[in-house]
């Protein structure tokens, strides 16, 4: 490589960190970057090894704990429990008590009450399925690691500009998968952002999602169905996380 071209690529790394940090930091200097979810944290580490994401509709609190078990005993140790049910903070404290070694957070955050609610309970992360800029900043503030939901350029780019890395694609399936998220991630990958495609994701497609270096990890419903978990059907949940650990090992990304 000769001085010219390596005095280019040192003045792009440069502008890229540059850029980076322009995004990441508020007008006063204090970066927003402190409680979003970052790639290169103790959190995003935990959840690119972990590589499944349990998304959980729960009906009944004394769901929570034999669901977990169920899951943690089929190799899959993270799991979203969704605020689409009046139980879902109760049943994420008695998951976080009883099952410590499942790593839970909650999803459908949607307004600054719900993000105080989360961290009362003791949850590990939270997760949006859009972006909404005042509960980002208000997760952060709160100190609540932080996912949104993004499903085109400007999704991203709003993402990246509240300092967030590992981002929520959804609704995966519906919106054109893998490619599409390909597409619209393009512009944005020399920042290094990852994603975790929800909605439309199962034992079939997984693999396919896993081997592509834009993902962190997978999530789905697929692995505890509410109607599996309301029949109380735990050997089925834990088979089917079973199948997706063998899997997810299996693949590349």
């Amino acid at each position: 490589m000769n001085r010219r071209n390596r005095v280019l690529i040192g003045s792009i790394v440069s502008a890229t960190a540059k850029f980076r940090f322009a995004l990441t930091s508020a007008p006063g200097g204090e970066s927003l970057c402190a409680m979003s979810i970052l790639l290169d944290s103790a959190l995003g580490k935990k959840i690119r090894a972990a590589k499944i994401v349990a998304v959980l509709v729960i009906d009944r609190v004394e769901d929570a704990v034999p669901v977990a078990t169920a899951l943690l005993d089929g190799g899959v140790n993270t799991m979203e429990l969704t605020l689409r049910t009046p139980v879902a903070l109760e049943a994420l404290k008695a998951v976080r008590k009883n099952v410590p070694e499942m790593f839970a957070g909650i999803g459908t955050i949607l307004t600054k009450e719900q993000v105080d609610q989360v961290i009362d309970a003791d949850g590990a992360f939270g997760v949006s399925p859009g972006v909404n800029p005042d509960v980002i900043g208000y997760a952060k503030e709160r100190g609540l690691p932080f996912g949104p939901g993004i499903m085109t350029p400007t999704d991203i780019d709003q993402s990246v500009r509240l300092g967030c890395e590992l981002l929520k694609f959804f609704p995966a399936g519906s919106s054109g998968g893998l490619k599409h998220l390909q597409n619209i991630a393009a512009p944005y990958q020399h920042l290094g952002l990852q994603y975790i495609p929800l909605g439309g994701v199962n034992a079939e497609n997984m693999a396919t999602y896993l081997e592509s270096p834009l993902i962190a990890a997978v999530g789905g419903s697929w692995l505890a169905p509410r109607d599996l978990i309301q029949a109380g059907d735990w050997a089925a949940i834990q088979k089917n996380a079973q199948e997706a650990r063998k899997i997810a090992d299996g693949a590349g990304g």
